[in-house]
């Protein structure tokens, strides 16, 4: 398994008891929808290895305390510390039409009301302060926030995002004066 073909779980960020257990922080509005899993790849030295899950519980709203087969001292636990965790992109929790995993909108096509086709995103910038589109405009970069209150549709079909941005916005990007 590679990391293009997974999306990116969580961090182990502590031990949690010295029979082997971890605490991982998952990085996801809805910890609660992971508690059934019975494997996860963790990363060691850019290699995915795959670790079998003993047992698992929600510890604290967005921590998942892990019990891994062959996992048993504190020791072995420390080993995981601070471990990157990946699961298979076909795992990822099915979202209504209208929303989005970040990964899938790479290539989407960009359509402003007022300016018209903006661009095609290349990439997502996830800036702690505001998540924003990259958006290549004939070779200009153009920024837009990833905001609801921006997002008037999301076509998966047509592979278009349509947006209503504040006047002047794009034109600071493609007509800076």
């Amino acid at each position: 398994m590679t990391k293009e073909e997974c999306f990116y779980l969580g961090t182990i960020v502590g031990k949690f008891s010295f029979k082997g257990e971890v605490l991982l922080k998952v990085d996801a509005d809805t910890p609660e929808e992971y508690t059934e899993m019975e494997s996860v790849y963790v990363e060691f030295n850019d290699n995915l290895v795959p670790f079998f899950i003993e047992r698992l519980s929600l510890h604290k709203s967005s921590l998942l305390r892990i019990k891994f087969e062959e996992v048993d001292t504190e020791d072995d636990a420390e080993d995981l510390f601070k471990a990157k965790t990946y699961l298979p992109l076909s795992e990822l929790p099915q979202l209504n039409e209208d929303q989005f995993y970040y990964h899938e909108i790479i290539g989407f096509t960009v359509h402003d009301k007022a300016f018209g086709e903006v661009g095609t995103i290349t990439g997502v910038n996830e800036n702690p302060a505001q998540a924003l589109f990259e958006i290549d405009h004939s070779g200009t970069e153009v920024l837009i926030p990833i905001n609801d209150d921006l997002i008037s549709t999301v076509d998966k079909v047509n592979r278009e995002i349509h947006v209503a941005c504040p006047e002047g916005l794009i034109e600071l990007y493609v007509n800076p004066s």
